[in-house]
């Protein structure tokens, strides 16, 4: 074996009675870079948190604005389904066709009239009314 350009040295280096010592210096310099960076996360971390929230709400917006169309579009096709299920050719067709029900005769047919609603402070006159009258008087005589 050669050994080319290789010095050696007589004898190991014996360090098993070095006794390490930790600086304090080194020590404070580590709790101040761990401090810095918590600060600066701290910081990334209330300076991203407001953008955040904003995309979250507007991400719920455009959903409560989809979700508002669908709602819309079924309330159409609902009121559609409605006016055609309540069309009066259909329920006289159904009258006829399913039931064999028919048209009364013009003799058989009977005219209710509905009296026209009252205006404010109008009262409808009623047959007891003079014995109401007459109560109220006869209280307001009793009263000393």
């Amino acid at each position: 074996m050669r050994d080319e350009g290789v010095v050696r040295l007589g004898r190991p280096a014996y360090n098993s009675r070095v006794v390490r010592q930790v600086d304090p210096r080194s020590r404070r310099e580590i709790w101040w870079l761990i401090l810095l960076v918590a600060v600066l996360a701290g910081a990334a971390g209330l300076y991203a948190w407001p953008a955040l929230e904003i995309r979250r709400a507007g991400l719920a917006a455009v959903e409560l604005d989809q979700e508002k169309e669908r709602l819309l579009e079924e309330n159409r096709k609902l009121s559609l389904e409605k006016a055609a299920l309540e069309s009066l050719q259909r329920v006289e067709t159904i009258a006829t066709r399913d039931l064999g029900l028919v048209a009364p005769a013009p003799e058989e047919s009977v005219v209710v009239e509905v009296p026209p609603p009252l205006q404010p402070g109008e009262r409808v006159a009623d047959g007891d009314e003079p014995a109401r009258q007459a109560r109220a008087g006869r209280a307001a005589e009793e009263r000393p």
